[in-house]
């Protein structure tokens, strides 16, 4: 436990150092073993899945991926030939999970990009990436574009360096109970934002018209294309929630 003072509050904030994550990850691999549930992503079945946070069969114990990432799993294997045809895909923010699986891939001229992270091919501005129209045919962007400032012009701009027929996957926080996002530019202290959008980092809370904002910038949606019986989404541990993947083409 340490304490991080932000804007004059000091608060209790618990950080894991990486021995503690080795220690916490082999623990659960070893009292997780089973065949109740089944990681897409890793291909191994065990008796539950970690919790994370507040959230209980979050994780999996062998690769660490959460729900939303073996959502995209199961979505991009029974959806798309993402896994076969060549295709030039940007991940931005990649997730470690599924950047040590799509990076090996030899159909695939895999690119990674962050503004901030030192990890990456490409250090990006997804308002301005200052790349080639239809640069990508696949663009990986997910819980990404409630942490950017304009995320309209983000939105225009992932859009103007997909090709033409290209995908993105652009899945984000969204508050179905929320009609309209919520988002105001004069809250920039970080425990003032925690308050109004759920966490220090976030600048907005999508709502249901998230789809809509995207067909505004030009793309054509579809909300959940991901369909999981009951029984699939107890076995992948993919709650509700996490079905509704946002998958917009550019026309």
């Amino acid at each position: 436990m340490q304490y991080d003072t932000v804007s004059g509050t000091v608060r209790p904030v618990t950080v894991l150092t990486a021995a503690a994550k080795t220690a916490r990850n082999r623990y659960e691999a070893l009292t997780s073993r089973g065949h109740a549930v089944h990681c897409p992503i890793c291909g191994h079945s065990w008796a539950k899945f970690a919790p994370r946070g507040k959230r209980q069969d979050a994780a999996c114990p062998g690769c660490r991926s959460l729900e939303r990432h073996r959502a995209f799993w199961l979505y991009a294997t029974r959806s798309t030939d993402l896994f076969s045809a060549p295709h030039r895909v940007l991940h931005f923010a990649p997730e470690q999970e599924l950047e040590r699986r799509l990076r090996p891939l030899r159909n695939l001229r895999y690119t990674t990009a962050d503004l901030l992270r030192g990890d990456v091919d490409l250090r990006l501005d997804a308002c301005d990436t200052g790349l080639p129209d239809g640069s990508f045919d696949v663009v990986l962007c997910s819980h990404v574009l409630e942490h950017v400032p304009d995320d309209k012009q983000a939105m225009r701009e992932l859009l103007r360096i997909t090709s033409r027929g290209g995908w993105a996957l652009l899945t984000t926080p969204v508050e179905e109970q929320r009609d309209c996002t919520y988002e105001d530019a004069s809250i920039t202290d970080p425990l003032a934002r925690r308050k109004a959008f759920g966490q220090e980092d976030h600048v907005r809370r999508y709502g249901r018209n998230f789809p809509d904002l995207l067909a505004d910038a030009g793309w054509d949606v579809v909300v959940r294309p991901l369909a999981l019986s009951e029984e699939e989404a107890a076995r992948f541990g993919i709650p509700e929630r996490e079905q509704r993947l946002y998958v917009a083409r550019r026309p």
